[in-house]
């Protein structure tokens, strides 16, 4: 499943640079994660890297939309043009 941003964000603006696939940007209140977009780093690191700079522990998986990792893998192919290691 992607990962989701909620209202204890404190738009502290570590998340965004650290995400691999441009999946953070700037919302009206709080910094927002596209679910098109995000992979929870599957196919660049080990671990979200957006999960491991926040300070104040906000970003937990949306289980609004649950995704194994083979499908998760499938749209790290699609938004890289790269194949599965």
């Amino acid at each position: 499943m992607s990962l989701i941003i909620t209202d204890e964000c404190i738009n502290c603006d570590v998340c965004e640079p650290e995400c691999p696939n441009e999946a953070i940007s700037q919302g009206e209140e709080i910094y927002v994660i596209d679910p098109n977009k995000c992979t929870e780093c599957v196919g660049h690191y080990d671990e979200p890297q957006c999960v491991q700079v926040c300070p104040v522990d906000c970003i937990p998986k949306d289980a609004g939309n649950v995704e194994s990792e083979d499908m998760l893998w499938v749209k790290y192919e699609k938004l890289t043009g790269n194949k599965r290691a």
